[in-house]
């Protein structure tokens, strides 16, 4: 199972962004995502690729899912892939 991780961007240096997930700070590239983004926009993240930008509107709803889902017992595997994709280690 793979899932998107949405993301704040801190900065931006051409097609890559710093963008903070959860207190975690990941470089992220922006070659591929949907719209133009900006620092202080939410993107969702994939595998290091922004692959979209979140609507503002949606932002809050989208933030209280992944937290959600992020509380769930470690063994859920949702859980688990948002976890290694934040820290950068899915595969």
């Amino acid at each position: 199972m793979c899932l998107g991780v949405p993301g704040c961007v801190i900065s931006i240096d051409g097609s890559l962004a710093v963008v903070d997930f959860w207190g975690v700070r990941r470089s992220v590239r922006l070659d591929i995502v949907d719209e133009p983004v900006a620092v202080g926009d939410y993107i969702l993240n994939h595998v290091g690729h922004a692959i979209r930008r979140i609507p503002p509107e949606s932002i809050a709803e989208t933030l209280a899912m992944y937290e959600e889902l992020m509380a769930a017992d470690e063994s859920d595997p949702m859980t688990a892939d948002i976890s290694a994709e934040i820290a950068g280690t899915l595969k």
